[in-house]
């Protein structure tokens, strides 16, 4: 992880130019930034050092691998370092064309794919003699193509998830080059299995430990639904009395349907105890087989839930699923990856937000639920992409004015003022001329009250930011939307009404 190679590059005038010219890193090329503005989505900071004749940038992060981007939308790490990387290029010209290329590939297939790399740059370059030169300056050792090969795919497997590069504008992330890692549910089921394992084993403090523990319990659980042993059934039941401490989630279903499939009517009495926890999980439970039913009727109940929201296949879960437990777990970046991957395969395909019983319609839950879920970790810029998107396209004025009026918030938080004082006035066009009776009672529900609640906090927000005219100008609106809304859904909002009036009269002396 040094970078004693590249201080020699910038020292030695003749060093770098051969470094630059037949090797491709140009170190000359750092001033001139990469082809577009970039970010990490981790948000750790990144160092252009050089560049190639193709629109390529090679990157030093905070950790101080090297992440190289080309000018097509893809970029992975080469190197712990500066010097493992230059060491990539210097003896492996090619190595953009070998991503494709394993360690477990056979060492003739990589050596013939190596030389014939080699051989179409010999074409148009020297290459052997100036390898020879800088090696021997830089006080690099002659390393064969398969070793570097397997250097590479093993630095370009550290890529995700601190490594995602983004556009630093749209937010959309650059493809991975070479392999792909596992998959999401793989690192986040491996905890899970752990204690899946040590449960199976009777291990009675386990069976404590994870019982208590909710998100220990539910990855177990998750684990369980792909394995399916025969004698899981104790633990299952086990498992089930102690997630109704969680209510009504998504696990406490599959723990009621993985006892249910096994058809033993001795399970009823629990079943039923389960469901009737609370009003949630009576809901969510409903059509549950009552006690006298026969193991085929407890069956056929448990296997229609099956089919329809479980299953025996992790790779067929909603990547909600394990961005949740991944969240849950602690591995952030993981989840963020995946959630920036699933929106950017959105917004490339709005198709597949088609409704299965109405094709010609979008369902637009996917990308609500994204805004949430970046909005717990944080990420304002990839929540905004996904609110947008959403707001975009509502069709009804209802829809309407309710996705605005959450993409101001959201853009108020972030303090792009004016954007939200923008949203907030497309609210009041929905809400002015709506092309259709969706929100004839607006000025009675909850909606109206969220309306006036966000105009006044934005307006607070403009005051304390400099801004009185516009500060002024919202509180109007602010005032026009509250003076609209019935009594029961004003009042609980008409003391921010006069804490901001003050504001306003404060900011304007």
């Amino acid at each position: 992880m040094t970078d004693h190679a590249l201080r020699l590059l910038r020292r030695d005038r003749r060093l770098a130019e051969l470094a630059a010219n037949p090797f491709g890193f140009d170190l000359d090329r750092a001033a001139h930034g990469h082809v577009e503005e970039v970010r990490l989505a981790s948000g750790g900071p990144l160092e252009i050092v050089a560049g190639d004749d193709t629109g390529g940038s090679y990157f030093v992060c905070a950790d101080g691998s090297v992440l190289y981007a080309d000018s097509e939308g893809s970029a992975g790490i080469i190197g712990s370092g500066v010097d493992e990387a230059l060491e990539l290029v210097i003896g492996l010209p090619g190595w953009r064309d070998c991503t494709h290329l394993s360690p477990d590939d056979d060492e003739e297939k990589i050596l013939a794919w190596v030389a014939e790399s080699e051989d179409e740059m010999r074409e148009y370059y020297g290459i052997d003699e100036e390898r020879a030169e800088l090696r021997a300056a830089l006080g690099f050792p002659e390393r064969s193509p398969v070793e570097l090969v397997g250097r590479l795919r093993a630095a370009l497997l550290r890529t995700e998830p601190d490594f995602l590069l983004l556009n630093a504008e749209e937010g959309c992330a650059y493809e991975g080059m070479g392999p792909a890692g596992p998959p999401l549910w793989e690192p986040v089921l491996a905890a899970g299995r752990a204690d899946l394992a040590r449960l199976r084993q009777g291990d009675r403090t386990a069976w404590r430990d994870v019982a208590e523990d909710p998100v220990r319990r539910r990855t177990t659980l998750r684990a369980a639904q792909f394995e399916r042993a025969e004698g899981d059934l104790d633990l299952l039941r086990h498992l089930l009395r102690h997630e109704t401490r969680s209510s009504m989630t998504d696990e406490l279903r599959l723990a009621a349907v993985l006892v249910g499939l096994r058809g033993d009517t001795a399970d009823l009495p629990l079943l039923r105890e389960v469901r009737e926890t609370d009003f949630d999980t009576a809901c969510g439970l409903a059509g549950m087989p009552e006690p006298g039913a026969s193991g085929d009727e407890l069956r056929q109940w448990a296997r229609g839930l099956d089919d329809s929201m479980f299953g025996t296949d992790p790779s067929d879960e909603p990547v909600s699923t394990w961005t949740g437990l991944a969240l849950a777990q602690g591995m952030t970046e993981l989840a963020r990856v995946a959630l920036i991957r699933e929106l950017d395969d959105i917004v490339m395909d709005q198709g597949r937000l088609r409704r299965p019983d109405k094709p010609r319609a979008l369902t637009t839950a996917p990308l609500s639920t994204l805004a949430r879920d970046f909005e717990e970790l944080g990420d304002l810029t990839q929540a905004l992409r996904a609110q947008r998107l959403c707001a975009d396209l509502q069709e009804t004025a209802w829809d309407r004015a309710s996705a605005r009026r959450t993409l101001a918030r959201l853009e108020r938080e972030a303090g792009l003022l004016p954007q939200a004082a923008d949203s907030l006035a497309a609210v009041r066009d929905a809400l002015a001329t709506p092309g259709d009776d969706s929100v004839r009672h607006w000025r009675q529900v909850n909606l109206g009250r969220y309306i006036a609640e966000e105009h006044y906090r934005l307006t607070l927000a403009l005051a304390d930011a400099g801004r009185p005219e516009e500060a002024r100008a919202l509180l109007t609106h602010a005032d026009t939307v509250l003076a609209a809304l019935a009594e029961n859904a004003a009042n609980g909002i008409r003391q921010l009404a006069e804490r901001t009036a003050a504001r306003v009269r404060e900011a304007h002396g």
